[in-house]
């Protein structure tokens, strides 16, 4: 007996030995069981997907002797004659060579006759989309009501050539490419039962060689048996296919891995010698940098496409996640640019050596990549949540802050007419300063001497937060304005001094009634931008701000009043010299009165600044010293933010030992690790250095970390600011203004 090749041999003969088609098999089984049954059907695939095998396979569910069944018996007359290609009621037409309107007609003048044999007479057009436009007309009306004993079974590769007329007249069903996965499968079953000895990675050769086929796959392993000599190897299918040995491309990846480019040379010549497609070669390596990625993210969804699954895992776990997606765009742009090349071996070469240049300098070997790699790193990154507590401080403080400013005005109004001015007193509590340039003064119209400060200190622990301060300074020009704006005269106010850093409650310089309500709103936001620069001039050094100043420190309004009139002037150490007092021209209606005079600032009890920016008291570098060392530096770039996040993990006075966070090891190299060392050095912390890279514990602040919440934080009391001011809240309500959050900046110093 003649040799049958497999296709033919091994081609289904029901929907249940179908291969890959399910979403097909299952309409049609589901039609035939219930008895709905169309009368023209259109089967759309590349070659060898089981166009032609389905309409075989209907026509016998149709035609079978034991009845219309989705499970045709096989094994009668009509069965056999449909598998052997002899059953005279199916009629297999080749619309490739029967393009003429003769053709078609002559096919149809048979549709009205009767089956001679089985039940239904089926039309098999093969190749549809050959017809001339002529044949499909003739068709039309056939195709739209043939008669009861009529069914058409049309296959195509290419639908987009059928008329519509002709798409709207059939049910279409669109088969599937074979994945490799199925075409290996099939081809194991199929040898088994041929037993025919085969290698697994030579199947998956043939799988992908047969680009969707499952007729190519059949027909390349009928040629790999005979060049084999009945056996299936890797070897000989690869010489067959002329195909690249997969175990250089990769060899090319373990020199990548390996950052070796003198091995990585070597192995590009040692490929040259076998005459390879080197286009295929670039080809090769980006899909297995594809398939890297994948044992990254979903070790699990790996594939064993060439048996080289436990060799893919093994690599991707030597590959940053960031290195793979670098490493497959160069492959994509090497092959984009491998036409313009002096020669395929010298593009070759140097996307290679691109992919070795562009990874960072400094790290002696890559970062070992945990797999699956989860969203951690990108979790590492996201700002620390902003605290809500000291906002909530903040508001219960500038609320007392505004009643005890209320409750203080009377006691502060009633010496205006009373004592003269006089400077001497505060000249002679500061006896050590230094003269200073005087600030800007705002304009002050309603009050001849801008007014003093009621309660100014040096630098303390329990120094009031500045938003505190803040608040209260516009609570009291937000009184001044109203006073003015009801043509009320102000007290004459002294002249200003900013001996501390931080003023708070103290009572604005009230301007001259405006002759608008705009100029009156101008002069408001004129007096409110002299703020910043008062704050600005008196802000305190980094070493007094070492400890977070405590929202239960700021003294109520009345308690302070008092407190500055009875204690007694003393030098204050480590403040900043009192301008000189600023007189402007008197309002016409309080021109007469004499001014009070200002009252001493109080001297608290001096402490010790605490220096942040140096060890703890034995000499350690806790990690509380490095979160405010670190502005001082000086780093910058990469170092700089590989620096901003490490916390100190151990020091012992020689060694110290910075933990970093695992989403910046990509970046770290030695080159930054001795600029860290160096920079501590010039702040007096020397130290062998040492870095690792390791999860950062929860609830410890990075310098970065710590940026972010301030930031936050910094935002949220300017927004609050601006909230509670008046003259805002006036535009919201009667020019239906809006606050646009995103856009507030606040005027806090930045020390990162």
């Amino acid at each position: 007996m003649s040799y049958q090749v497999l296709a033919r041999k091994w081609r289904p003969r029901n929907f249940h030995e179908l291969i890959g088609q399910e979403h097909v098999s299952r309409a049609l089984v589901n039609a035939l069981d219930q008895g709905r049954l169309h009368h023209a059907y259109l089967f759309t695939g590349t070659r060898g997907v089981g166009k032609t095998t389905l309409a075989r396979i209907l026509a016998k569910c149709l035609n079978c002797e034991e009845g219309v069944s989705s499970r045709p018996c096989g094994v009668c007359g009509t069965c056999r004659e449909i598998d052997e290609g002899r059953f005279v009621d199916l009629i297999e037409v080749d619309a490739a060579s029967r393009t003429k309107v003769e053709d078609t007609r002559e096919l149809l003048d048979n549709v009205q006759y009767a089956p001679t044999q089985g039940r239904y007479k089926v039309y098999l057009i093969d190749e549809v989309h050959m017809l001339s436009t002529h044949s499909f007309n003739a068709l039309l009306k056939t195709l739209e009501e043939p008669p009861p004993h009529v069914k058409f079974l049309l296959a195509t590769t290419d639908p987009q050539k059928l008329p519509v007329t002709i798409l709207s007249r059939c049910l279409q069903f669109t088969l599937k490419n074979m994945p490799p996965v199925r075409v290996v499968e099939h081809l194991s079953d199929i040898l088994a039962r041929e037993e025919v000895s085969f290698e697994e990675d030579a199947l998956w050769l043939l799988g992908k060689a047969a680009d969707g086929s499952m007729r190519d796959a059949m027909s390349l392993t009928d040629q790999a048996i005979a060049f084999g000599h009945g056996q299936v190897r890797r070897e000989d299918v690869a010489a067959m296919l002329g195909t690249l040995d997969h175990r250089h491309v990769l060899a090319l990846l373990e020199c990548l891995a390996s950052l070796d480019a003198a091995s990585l040379l070597a192995e590009v010549a040692t490929l040259a010698e076998q005459g390879p497609d080197y286009g295929g070669v670039l080809d090769d390596m980006a899909s297995v940098f594809h398939r890297l990625a994948i044992a990254q993210m979903v070790p699990s969804a790996l594939d064993n496409g060439h048996g080289d699954r436990d060799a893919l895992l093994a690599l991707a776990s030597r590959f940053t996640g960031e290195d793979v997606q670098l490493y497959y765009q160069i492959a994509l742009q090497g092959r984009g640019d491998m036409a313009n090349a002096p020669d395929a071996r010298t593009a070759l070469e140097m996307t290679l050596l691109r992919m070795l240049a562009f990874r960072p300098q400094g790290v002696p070997r890559p970062a070992q990549t945990p797999l699956p790699m989860t969203g951690q790193a990108d979790s590492a990154q996201a700002p620390a949540p902003v605290p809500q507590a000291p906002v909530q401080q903040a508001s219960v403080q500038q609320a007392s802050v505004q009643q005890a400013s209320v409750q203080q005005a009377p006691a502060q109004q009633a010496p205006v007419q009373e004592a003269p001015v006089q400077q001497a007193p505060v000249q002679q509590a500061q006896p050590q300063q230094a003269p200073a340039a005087p600030m800007a003064p705002a304009p002050q119209p309603a009050a001849p001497v801008a007014a003093p400060a009621t309660e100014a200190h040096p630098p303390m622990a329990d120094e009031p937060p500045p938003w505190a301060t803040e608040d209260a300074s516009q609570d009291a020009r937000d009184a001044g304005f109203r006073d003015v704006a009801q043509d009320v005269p102000q007290p004459a106010a002294a002249p200003v001094s900013a001996p501390a850093p931080e003023q708070t409650a103290a009572p604005a310089q009230a301007p001259a009634a405006p002759s608008s309500a705009m100029s009156r709103l101008s002069a408001a936001f004129g007096s409110a931008s002299a703020q910043p620069e008062a704050a600005e001039s008196s802000a305190p050094q980094p070493a007094e701000m070492a400890a977070p100043q405590p929202a239960e420190a700021v003294p109520a309004a009345p308690e302070a009043a008092e407190a500055e009139t009875s204690a007694p002037a003393q030098p204050e150490p480590a403040v900043s010299p009192s301008p000189e007092p600023v007189v402007s021209e008197p309002v016409a209606s309080v021109a007469a009165q004499p001014l009070p005079e200002p009252a001493p600032a109080p001297a608290p009890a001096p402490t010790p600044a605490t220096a942040p920016s140096a060890p703890s008291t034995d000499g350690r570098l806790n990690h509380a010293a490095w979160l405010e060392l670190f502005p001082s530096l000086g780093l910058g770039g990469i170092t700089r933010n590989i620096g901003a996040h490490c916390l100190v993990e151990h020091d012992d006075g020689t060694h110290l030992k910075l933990r970093l966070d695992p989403a910046q090891s990509a970046m770290m190299a030695e080159v930054h690790q001795e600029r860290i060392r160096k920079a501590l050095a010039g702040q007096g912390v020397e130290r062998v250095l040492e870095i690792s890279v390791a999860p950062l514990p929860e609830g410890l602040e990075t310098p970065h970390s710590r940026r972010i919440r301030l930031l936050g934080e910094r935002h949220v009391r300017a927004v609050e600011a601006l909230r509670a001011d008046p003259h805002i809240q006036s535009m919201e309500q009667q020019l239906g203004a809006r606050l646009i959050e995103e856009s507030v900046n606040s005027f806090e110093p930045d020390d990162f």
